[in-house]
């Protein structure tokens, strides 16, 4: 059963195609946050604790439909669900229902970069211009480490008013993803490259456009040899339309006072491409996020590089705790301890996924509606909080 009387969803309908617009691969956001408000107690929240605060979440007026969450240790699975995947059919999440993972979708082409790296195909000083002498001459110094560490001052091309018209006109249409660039090819960097960070789509874009320069190869094909093979993950995809794979956690749009409206299959995912178009599971994300953080698919070398940090970069939504900005990698420092990974949202969901340096804890939390400081900063704080009390239960156990 829903946890509130929605009874059948909604379909998508003509209103929400703006609220798609600005969804793709989440808002852009340059106001900073505090860490959200928690307890003070170190010590770890029991399993009851946690399974109530998902409880409550679900039981939210503007709260989501359904939440998972995946703790692993060693071997060890622990899953915490409340809520349901699909509001129509009342059934619950499970760890392998197919779900967008939106901004995460950036520690991938962090992966498959960094991989080339360690393989001497591509380096982090390497520049646009060196790899990439067909963009736009303004852009030829900014290297490959800015473009991760969202230091580089590329114009954002999903806050152009042409991608948003298109958006807004029909969420389905279907991009040429290697051309998103071309909506920001006019317009000159935000800021000197390296001077400050500013969270940008077009970043992730240029990463995947240059590891396809480097190699040869489609950005899908280094995928599946860099990531998704040494690590395992069998229902992982970057498609191109806007199915998803059945079965999927639903997600949605929340309005209190008429109820949940399904967006789940409501933008394509080629607009958002190497930037938040990954199609992943929760079992996947936690194997993905526990050998990406752990350090299973570069060398300590390149590792080191990864994990420098500029203190005070957010991801996009923020994540549990004070943020730090890596190398395609965030440091997430709670009251408890640090854990590594990457937060998203797009239209219907809000992810994290973040695990110990050494790879043997991780957490993935899937919510299903989109956070954001802008258009329901109450709920993020919540479920920022809760977040905050999963990483205490995965460091203190």
């Amino acid at each position: 059963m829903s946890p509130r009387p929605y009874g059948q969803a909604r379909r998508i309908r003509p209103a929400l195609r703006l609220a798609a617009a600005t969804a793709v691969c989440g808002a852009l956001l340059g106001a900073s946050v505090q860490p959200a408000q928690a307890g003070a107690d170190r010590n770890p929240p029991p399993g009851a604790f946690l399974q109530q605060e998902l409880r409550e979440l679900v039981e939210r007026p503007d709260g989501p439909p359904g939440v998972i969450a995946v703790l692993r240790d060693g071997d060890r699975t622990r899953v915490y669900r409340a809520g349901v995947a699909d509001v129509e059919s009342g059934r619950p999440p499970r760890a392998t229902d197919h779900m967008r993972i939106a901004s995460v979708a950036k520690a991938f082409s962090g992966a498959v970069a960094l991989g080339l790296v360690d393989r001497g195909r591509l380096h982090l000083e390497a520049t646009i211009g060196d790899v990439l002498p067909g963009q736009p001459a303004a852009w030829h110094q900014v290297t490959l480490r800015q473009l991760l560490n969202h230091t580089s001052g590329l114009p954002d091309y999903s806050a152009s008013q042409g991608f948003l018209d298109i958006i807004s006109e029909d969420p389905r249409h279907r991009f040429d993803s290697r051309r998103l660039l071309e909506f920001v090819a006019d317009e000159d960097l935000a800021f000197r490259p390296g001077s400050r960070y500013e969270y940008s789509n077009s970043d992730n874009i240029a990463v995947a456009l240059m590891a396809e320069a480097a190699t040869g190869r489609r950005y899908e094909d280094l995928l599946r040899e860099l990531v998704y093979e040494p690590l395992g993950l069998r229902a992982t995809s970057l498609p191109q339309g806007y199915r998803l794979p059945a079965p999927f956690l639903h997600g949605y749009q929340i309005e209190p006072q008429a109820g949940p409206v399904d967006v789940s299959e409501a933008v394509s995912a080629s607009g958002a491409w190497a930037a938040g178009g990954i199609v992943s599971t929760p079992k996947d994300l936690t194997a993905f996020i526990r050998g990406y953080a752990g350090g299973a698919l570069v060398s300590d070398r390149t590792r080191r590089q990864q994990f420098t940090y500029i203190p005070g970069a957010l991801s996009q939504p923020p994540g549990p705790g004070r943020t730090e900005a890596g190398l395609a990698i965030y440091r997430y420092t709670t009251r408890c301890g640090a854990v590594y990974g990457h937060t998203g949202n797009t239209a219907g969901y809000t992810q994290l996924a973040a695990a110990t340096a050494d790879g043997r804890r991780s957490l993935t939390f899937s919510v299903t509606t989109q956070t954001s400081l802008t258009s329901n900063p109450d709920l993020l704080a919540r479920v920022r909080a809760v977040q905050e009390d999963f990483v205490c239960a995965l460091l203190g156990g």
